[in-house]
């Protein structure tokens, strides 16, 4: 099926270092005829950096319906938007599917420019299993609900990956201790930034540490599996 004219952009952007943007992301938004940010005035941050000029327009998840029309009448001239999120990669636990997926049916062409992620950067830095994984996206912010969501990842046998705020990760590592004090885990903070760093060890550890210190920042959490490789049993760094 041949598609019509008119190109939607899915970009992504840096999770923190401004460095990290790709030659080819900041090329394609400068060509682009409109850039669909998440925020404009995060977004400008950055833009404003490459000098990139190219006119913006705010799509949001409160917005995202209403601005979807307008989008498509754009794709409809033949023109090119670039669609990006605050940062990292747009619908990755951002908004963004329905605009993605109303383009689609649409039979605009799509194209989806891959960069910075924190989830596959934490996994690398967590030197956890990471042939399969589970992404479980940002963690309840009910504690009960945080419960089941911890419950199902302890008994996956796969490594599992979460976002978590600074004001919640102290709960959730009580709750991982209560449930499963042995576990380990890794907890990446504030990837990519200056105090960038991996606190590793057994819940019970990690949450003995922050009851010693005010958790700030960004973390990604990775929750190793229920039966880690023999290769990893030696290899494991608690924490200090």
């Amino acid at each position: 099926m041949d598609l019509t004219p008119g190109k939607l952009l899915i970009i992504s952007t840096p999770i923190g270092n401004l460095n990290d943007i790709s030659f080819r992301a900041v090329e394609s938004l400068k060509s682009a005829d409109l850039i669909a940010c998440e925020n404009t005035k995060h977004s400008s941050i950055l833009l404003n950096k490459y000098e990139i000029l190219t006119k913006r327009i705010s799509v949001h998840k409160f917005n995202e319906a209403s601005k979807t029309e307008g989008v498509i009448k754009m794709l409809s001239e033949g023109k090119t938007v670039a669609y990006i999120s605050d940062a990292g990669t747009p619908l990755i636990s951002d908004p963004g599917a329905r605009l993605v997926n109303h383009v689609a049916q649409a039979n605009y062409k799509i194209e989806s420019i891959p960069g910075p992620s924190a989830i596959t950067s934490a996994l690398a830095g967590s030197g956890l299993p990471a042939n399969k994984f589970y992404f479980g996206g940002f963690l309840a912010t009910k504690k009960g609900a945080r419960g089941k969501e911890i419950d199902e990842a302890l008994s996956r046998n796969e490594t599992s990956v979460f976002f978590e705020s600074p004001h919640r990760i102290k709960s959730t590592l009580e709750i991982i201790n209560e449930k499963s004090p042995d576990r380990f885990l890794v907890l990446a903070r504030e990837m990519t930034k200056k105090f960038e760093e991996f606190l590793r060890g057994t819940a019970f550890e990690l949450n003995q540490k922050y009851t010693e210190r005010t958790p700030k920042g960004e973390f990604v959490l990775v929750l190793s599996g229920k039966k880690l490789p023999k290769s990893f049993g030696d290899n494991i760094t608690h924490a200090a």
